[in-house]
């Protein structure tokens, strides 16, 4: 049943905004998968704030227009499923290349992630990385480890310092009494 002007508007705007809000895409090839497995692939990208859509590729064409989102605009072709990410872009890299190592049908086309477009390697790439957290808090130790090393050594003289006045200390004790 073909679409009226009305419900093709409201698509049409409802992908703006989830444009607009996403701070990221990847664009996927589903073709071969049954709905079990995109099913299966919208709740695992769901769990890390991300939307699954298969969308007509002249509908995320025209929506696409005055963004950034233009830069992927080449490989709008055949049959297309876009993943909206809304957070960190490592946790749905992860899900899909691991998603993707389970079903060979599923073919990243490109992605574009906070305005840098990436192809099928990079996103390999960026899903070997660590997520934002992990990777915040090992620079926060990696910052805090000169000051602990620093306390450390400034410790050492005094701690020594302490040992020699209890070692004196029990040494008077003992030859008074």
């Amino acid at each position: 049943m073909p679409k009226t002007k009305a419900v093709k508007k409201e698509v049409m705007e409802n992908l703006k905004d989830k444009l607009q809000k996403a701070s990221g895409v990847i664009v996927t090839e589903y073709q071969g998968l049954n709905v079990g497995d995109l099913n299966d692939l919208r709740s695992k990208l769901r769990k890390v704030s991300c939307e699954y859509h298969i969308i007509q590729n002249t509908l995320l064409h025209i929506a696409s227009k005055d963004t950034d989102y233009t830069a992927i605009d080449n490989t709008l072709t055949g049959p297309t499923a876009v993943c909206f990410v809304y957070g960190d872009p490592v946790g749905p890299a992860k899900v899909i290349m691991d998603f993707k190592k389970d079903h060979e049908k599923l073919k990243v086309k490109a992605g574009l992630i906070e305005k840098k477009v990436v192809n099928e390697k990079e996103l390999k790439s960026l899903a070997s990385l660590p997520n934002r957290q992990v990777l915040l808090s090992m620079l926060v130790s990696r910052l805090q480890a000169p000051y602990a090393n620093l306390v450390y050594v400034l410790n050492g003289p005094l701690q020594k310092l302490v040992t020699v006045l209890d070692g004196i200390s029990k040494n008077k004790a003992q030859t008074s009494a």
